[in-house]
Parts: structure tokens; C-alpha cells; sequence
């Protein structure tokens, strides 16, 4: 084949004008088969692969600033296996992981109108000075039945 023709074939690409629902196709499909978080960093990993800016890369994933610059200095020092490990970060443990059960069933028997009356009663029976508001995560919680 002579240089003409090859210099003649195809023509060059037209931009798409919105890349976006590309990146968000790939992070669904690949939601099928791993965590979300898991699908953004695959993509947005083959974002800077190719030299995407970050605040793109931002806009299209919907990682934050610092999770792309994190993922940056991991593939610049070679630690991309770290990259495909999610952790799950959910903070301290409650303070009535193990009196769940029991509480639950004190509420069951007993007649309590405020949040305040079950956090009293949490302190009396179980010894667990709870707030407010901690009591009503944990009625919600068992409410949901998780």
C-alpha cells in the first residue's frame, strides 16, 4: 500500500459532545459486578490513564478532588494494587451493639412515649448513657429490622 492512500484512509474523530454518559454507562455496567465506589476508581483511573484534568474527572465520576489526586500519587508510585481494595470505614462502634437485642424487647413490654423515657430506661437497665438522638438512631434502627 502506498503512503497516499494510507495518509487518505478515515477520517479523524468528532468529540462527542457530551463524554459524560459514557463514563456514568461504564460505572453502571460495571456496578453488576463490583461495589460503586470500586466502578468509580476503575474509570476514573483510566481518566487519568489518558490525561483527563482533574475537575473532569470529578465532574464525570463524582469521586472527590483529593480522591483523584490520591489515586494520581498512587499510580505515579506503582501501588495500584492498593487501589482495588474498598474499605469500609463506618467509625466507631455503637455504645448498645450488644444490648440491641434486649432493649428491643424491654420496648416490646413496656410502654415508653419519648426518646427520653428509653434513654432513661437504657441507663437504669443496661448502664449505657445514651443521647437523644442516639436513641433515636437506634429505634429507627430496629424499626428497620437490621
Amino acid at each position: 500500500m502506498n503512503e497516499r492512500c494510507a495518509t487518505k484512509r478515515g477520517r479523524p474523530a468528532k468529540p462527542l459532545p457530551n463524554p459524560s454518559f459514557i463514563t456514568e454507562a461504564v460505572i453502571q455496567f460495571l456496578k453488576i459486578f463490583m461495589p460503586e465506589t470500586l466502578a468509580k476508581r476503575i474509570v476514573s483511573i483510566v481518566l487519568i490513564a489518558v490525561g483527563i484534568p482533574n475537575p473532569n474527572i470529578t465532574e464525570r465520576t463524582g469521586l472527590s478532588d483529593r480522591t483523584i489526586w490520591t489515586l494520581k500519587k498512587a499510580i505515579k508510585n506503582g501501588n495500584i494494587g492498593d487501589l482495588f481494595v474498598v474499605r469500609h470505614r463506618s467509625g466507631r462502634p455503637g455504645k448498645a451493639k450488644g444490648f440491641e437485642h434486649e432493649i428491643t424487647l424491654e420496648l416490646e413490654k413496656s410502654n415508653y412515649h419519648t426518646r427520653q423515657q428509653v434513654a432513661d430506661m437504657i441507663f437504669e437497665k443496661f448502664g449505657i448513657k445514651m443521647s437523644v438522638s442516639a436513641v433515636g438512631k437506634l429505634l429507627k434502627k430496629t424499626a428497620s429490622g437490621d
